[in-house]
């Protein structure tokens, strides 16, 4: 049975982010995963304290060209007392190669003094409706109502 992955992020390759032999550097590459995944974790969890505890072994199979884009996916692999743990794909949306697999990459829930947190989920939700406690008043009365997605599925997943 496939996995579901979710591609929600795609980035231009632009000339800042070229190394020396004219692809796409891993480092600006890493950037992005550690970004997408870190605003994916806050989502899930609710909680804007969330960082990036741990990331496995990191192999390029493939590279991107200035012009060409990239699109990320993740998954969660499991979920933890204070933390989540996701699996990244990025492919090149022209060629479809697979250019990096990240098969773990642990996010923490933080608490205001900077140790890890319980977060209390179990579950994906594409619901939008784990507020972060802080803006949680401000959602209840100024944000806009929350477009809900029936039972809570992704409109952007994609098997891989």
């Amino acid at each position: 049975m496939p996995n579901s992955m979710n591609f929600h992020s795609r980035k231009w390759v632009k000339p800042e982010d070229l190394n020396a032999n004219q692809s796409l550097f891993g480092g600006s590459l890493l950037r992005w995963i550690d970004e997408e995944a870190a605003i994916y974790a806050i989502i899930q969890l609710g909680n804007e304290r969330t960082v990036t505890k741990y990331m496995s072994e990191i192999n390029f199979v493939s590279s991107a060209r200035q012009g060409d884009i990239i699109e990320m996916g993740l998954a969660v692999v499991n979920w933890g007392r204070t933390s989540l743990t996701l699996k990244a794909v990025v492919r090149n949306v022209f060629t479809g190669e697979v250019i990096i697999k990240i098969d773990k990459i642990v996010m923490v829930s933080l608490g205001d003094d900077g140790e890890p947190k319980p977060h209390g989920y179990t579950s994906v939700t594409f619901k939008r409706d784990r507020v972060p406690h802080r803006l949680a008043s401000r959602r209840a009365n100024d944000a806009p109502p929350v477009a809900t997605v029936e039972d809570d599925a992704d409109p952007f997943a994609d098997t891989l």
